[in-house]
């Protein structure tokens, strides 16, 4: 049984930037990732640029470098594996944790499989769940949710050219891809249960926005919730009552959330709002010798700002574990 002085679980931004500073405090602790690097940027949309400037998303202190205000996509992509490269940070990609499991010197025997179900067994000291959301979206619990026609993500907006799209939410994930959306021809209608536009959006798009809502080219629905889906038509309330709209797709961009089974199997606590249990000066849950880094670890801001706060978790992380004697 392979013994690691630190398992890092997920290879986004957050765990990357860990493993780094750990490297830095002479510790290279093996990161097992069920995907590829930095999946959940993998996942956005493929033309999305980031709200952060290129300095605000660095990690291990080497300089992400564009020719652009704010990095897009693609460009964070190469950026986060070429620091993976260059670091040579230990990577086991398409391998997926399924236990933690605590023991009684303190120490973690982690259970994982591979791709092709192959188990595999580690001895650990400490771990580090920096896991992420997006594999986690928030579900409407309403007839018709798991129709093909339904998805949480929103990648590009070419496969919905002519196709009527109801979007569910409010954030600027649902305004950008409304946009988008529009500008590829497609019949889109925003359905938001808040009462006016959220105060979150950013601030150079909002009036884009609100311009075409009010030229009847985006069809806006506030204080609605869909109620159902069916195959050619979405049913939404609200205070006139219900309301049937034609649809051929639905993008439910409700949101993230971390996945409480996991982490509650292995005994770390979750509070009232369903965000796990953690002290925010060392990172460490509930359970000594668990560390949580990145968006699991962001309560209510799950989205790609986090990575500017989420990427110093590491640094804490390794403070602590200089602190007691662990590393």
């Amino acid at each position: 049984m392979p013994h690691e002085q630190v398992i890092i679980i997920g290879a986004g931004p957050c765990g990357l930037a860990a493993a780094v500073e750990l490297q830095a405090n002479g510790v290279h602790a093996l990161i097992i990732e069920k995907r590829n690097v930095v999946h959940s940027i993998s996942q956005y949309p493929t033309y999305m640029h980031f709200f952060s400037t290129p300095v605000m998303l660095e990690i291990g202190d080497i300089p992400f470098t564009t020719a652009n205000e704010k990095p897009s996509r693609l460009e964070a992509l190469n950026y986060y594996r070429s620091v993976a490269l260059r670091r040579g940070v230990r990577i086991n990609a398409y391998e997926t944790a399924t236990a933690v499991e605590p023991q009684a010197d303190g120490s973690f025997i982690l259970r994982a499989h591979n791709r092709y179900e192959a188990p595999r067994i580690y001895h650990a000291d400490t771990v580090i769940v920096a896991t992420g959301y997006f594999d986690h979206p928030n579900e409407l619990g309403i007839p018709g949710e798991n129709m093909d026609k339904v998805t949480h993500f929103f990648r590009e907006a070419h496969p919905y050219t002519g196709m009527k799209v109801a979007i569910i939410g409010g954030s600027n994930s649902a305004i950008d891809a409304a946009l988008e959306l529009e500008r590829a021809g497609a019949d889109v209608t925003v359905i938001y249960r808040g009462e006016h536009y959220s105060s979150s959006i950013k601030s150079w798009v909002r009036p884009i926005f609100e311009g075409l809502v009010t030229k009847g080219r985006i069809g806006m629905r506030f204080a609605s919730r869909v109620v159902e889906i069916e195959p050619h038509t979405v049913t939404i309330e609200h205070e006139g009552g219900f309301e049937r709209l034609p649809n051929d797709f639905v993008l439910a961009l409700t949101g993230f959330h971390p996945d409480r089974a996991f982490l509650t199997s292995f005994g770390v606590t979750m509070e009232e709002e369903g965000f796990p249990t953690f002290d925010n000066e060392t990172m460490q849950s509930n359970i000594p010798g668990v560390y949580l880094a990145g968006v699991v670890a962001s309560r209510h801001e799950a989205n790609e700002i986090f990575i500017e706060s989420g990427r110093f978790h590491g640094r804490k992380i390794a403070a602590h574990l200089k602190e007691i004697g662990k590393i």
